[in-house]
């Protein structure tokens, strides 16, 4: 393809915008790790595969029902959104699973705005092994371009859910999910019980924290303590180690 009029090209470009992905329930992914990943992991959510001119796609990808498109390097970085265009781009649908709340380990996101923040917790949620991932209202669209790029192919390894989180912990409730929220009112989570293996954690946003509303149906407040004169710390960073702690606190406590 040659022109920047080009239908499809057109349809591709307008998939950078978020009113126009949630409309087609399509997104683009870009770069070969990330590619790689749709194809070998996320079950035929590829549709189409664009290469720049000169890039070869390697021999051992299944893409033998995905339409591929070579296109010009000028039509290429107008569909690229890095900064250093990697010589391929994916088109995927946009899969989210059916998902029923079972007693397990969930990760809740309130109101997280940084897209890059909200990729790193995906992919951390997905580094300690759980069951979903679920953004509430206020968050950054999770198929964001920085969002997939920061989580790594983690999108395509756990469910990430939009979904009212209200109604998501009172499902939690009556399951007899232990609900942690953090908080820098909370209690210091290393005077804090831990009480099983299954959990749900909730993190705020990156300015006020998760909202008052919703802290007030967790079981604790917790906060990590710092020895430092910072007065918080990255919401990502943040929920790395509060997720350690429930998972080794609570592991222990169930054997």
């Amino acid at each position: 393809m040659v022109s920047l009029q080009n239908e499809k090209v057109k349809n591709w470009k307008k998939l950078q915008m978020k009113k126009w992905r949630e409309k087609e329930r399509m997104y683009l992914l870009e770069g070969p790790h990330l590619l790689q990943e749709a194809l070998f992991t996320a079950n035929d959510c590829l549709t189409d595969v664009i290469i720049d001119e000169g890039f070869h796609l390697p021999p051992d990808w299944p893409i033998a029902d995905v339409e591929v498109y070579q296109v010009t390097h000028k039509i290429f970085t107008e569909l690229s959104q890095t900064e250093t265009p990697q010589g391929v781009i994916g088109v995927c649908r946009m899969i989210q699973p059916a998902l029923s709340i079972q007693r397990g380990r969930y990760l809740l996101v309130d109101g997280v705005q940084d897209p890059g923040n909200l990729g790193t917790l995906i992919r951390t949620a997905d580094a300690f092994g759980l069951d979903a991932v679920f953004l509430g209202e206020g968050c950054v669209d999770g198929y964001n371009a920085k969002t997939l790029r920061s989580a790594q192919g983690s999108h395509f390894h756990l469910p990430v859910i939009h979904r009212d989180l209200f109604a998501v912990v009172s499902e939690m409730k009556k399951l007899g999910i232990s609900l942690y929220g953090s908080s820098l009112q909370g209690r210091d989570m290393t005077a804090t019980a831990v009480s099983g293996p299954y959990f749900g954690l909730v993190v705020g946003n990156e300015g006020n924290g998760a909202s008052p509303e919703l802290l007030a149906e967790m079981d604790k407040e917790v906060k990590i303590p710092m020895a430092g004169r910072a007065e918080s710390m990255n919401v990502a960073v943040a929920a790395g180690i509060l997720l350690y702690w429930l998972q080794t606190k609570g592991l222990a406590r169930s054997v």
